[in-house]
């Protein structure tokens, strides 16, 4: 994948998951990356919702780590929806057994402020930018997440 960009607003919301869903399914972890209140949380509600997740989906900023579950082509499968914005760093988020969740056979790893550790990160990986474009309006950018060679 090379750059996908998808503007949607809350009223199309389920149609941007499902595109998104579309464009990065093959990938097992997902990084989420906007501002404090651009709507991460409530676009990973929405890609859940299109997987058939049952559970409520809500922020997991003081558990760290959320689990879905969810069936696909006939077999079980899990999200783990971490939220890594108040772990100071990779050796914080390895203590948290953050890499259990990455490395967890049939489950996906959505992860918010994955910033705080991208080293933990597993190549490649989705990338989705989200932007405030207006109050109503958000803007993802989607990418492959490619291991940085600095």
């Amino acid at each position: 994948m090379n750059q996908k960009i998808i503007n949607y607003t809350l009223e199309d919301i389920e149609q941007a998951a499902a595109d998104i869903w579309q464009a990065g399914k093959d990938y097992a972890v997902w990084s989420f990356n906007g501002g404090m209140g651009a709507g991460k949380t409530t676009l990973i509600a929405a890609i859940c919702r299109q997987l058939g997740v049952e559970d409520p989906v809500s922020s997991p900023t003081y558990a760290i780590v959320n689990e879905y579950a969810f069936e696909a082509g006939g077999s079980s499968k899990t999200v783990y929806h971490c939220d890594w914005y108040r772990l100071r760093d990779a050796d914080e988020a390895r203590e948290a057994g953050m890499e259990d969740c990455l490395y967890a056979a049939n489950s996906y790893s959505f992860i918010e402020w994955a910033s705080k550790a991208p080293e933990l990160l597993l190549y490649p990986y989705l990338e989705i930018i989200i932007e405030v474009l207006s109050e109503t309006e958000r803007k993802a950018t989607l990418f492959c997440g490619q291991k940085n060679e600095h």
